[in-house]
């Protein structure tokens, strides 16, 4: 089995104060705060590293179900929106946009479309984030 980890510092008052996160595996380190999470300040914040990996599981996911049918993708990409908004127990991550575009040669859109949707509910991140109200997924292929 394998544990992946993270880890997180914090001093301050939550409004005042500061903190850094860091991945275990050492590839990033970033500062987050009252304002990169709630309002549009400098920094980052769990939602966007959720995104972040919501975004790279899916593309993963969707590489592997493409290729069991056959279809080798030239590319995707894909955006992931983490909605945090407030409810009755606080703030919360009410909803995730998933929007992802494929290049695959010899694919019809309705099949990109089926396997693409089979991805999003295979993708680990999905799965353990399945408490979210709503997670959706634009998918679009690209044909050259």
């Amino acid at each position: 089995m394998t544990i992946r980890d993270a880890s997180a510092e914090w001093q301050g008052t939550l409004k005042e104060g500061s903190g850094r996160l860091r991945l275990g595996s050492g590839v990033f380190e970033g500062a987050y705060s009252f304002p990169s999470r709630f309002e549009n300040g400098p920094g980052t914040n769990p939602e966007e590293l959720i995104a972040a990996a919501h975004a790279g599981c899916f593309s993963m996911a969707l590489s592997a179900i493409l290729g069991r049918e056959g279809h080798v993708p030239a590319g995707i990409h894909t955006v992931a929106k983490v909605h945090l908004g407030a409810t009755t127990a606080g703030p919360t991550i009410t909803r995730i946009e998933l929007e992802t575009e494929a290049s695959v040669a010899g694919l019809a859109a309705n099949d990109f479309e089926r396997l693409a949707q089979t991805a999003k509910s295979a993708c680990l991140v999905s799965r353990a984030l399945a408490g979210v109200a709503a997670i959706t997924l634009k998918a679009s292929l690209i044909i050259r």
